[in-house]
């Protein structure tokens, strides 16, 4: 749990930033991220409201590795797009470790 507690806080305000930004200028050229968006806000409502508790997550981290192939970059997007799917990547590892 450290572990994730450590990678939540070091991405999480980045996250809330990027993810809506993300959406609306990818999103049309790349509808599955109306999807990551949806999921990273479930994941997010989650975290507030367990507080310093361990959110049970699971069922997100795994809609996420199914709608985003396992947080493959698409080759025709943003470093911001990428940089989402990096930091969900590594927040969903150090959720499972």
């Amino acid at each position: 749990m450290t572990t994730f507690n450590k990678v939540k806080e070091k991405y999480m305000e980045r996250l809330v930033q990027f993810v809506p930004i993300v959406d609306r200028v990818h999103g049309g050229s790349h509808p599955e991220f109306h999807d990551v968006r949806r999921v990273f806000d479930e994941i997010n409502k989650k975290i507030n409201e367990a507080g310093s508790g361990k959110p049970d997550l699971s069922k997100e981290f795994e809609e996420l590795r199914k709608v985003t192939d396992n947080y493959t970059v698409p080759s025709d997007v943003c470093e911001t797009y990428e940089a989402v799917y990096n930091m969900l990547a590594e927040l969903d590892k150090a959720y499972e470790d």
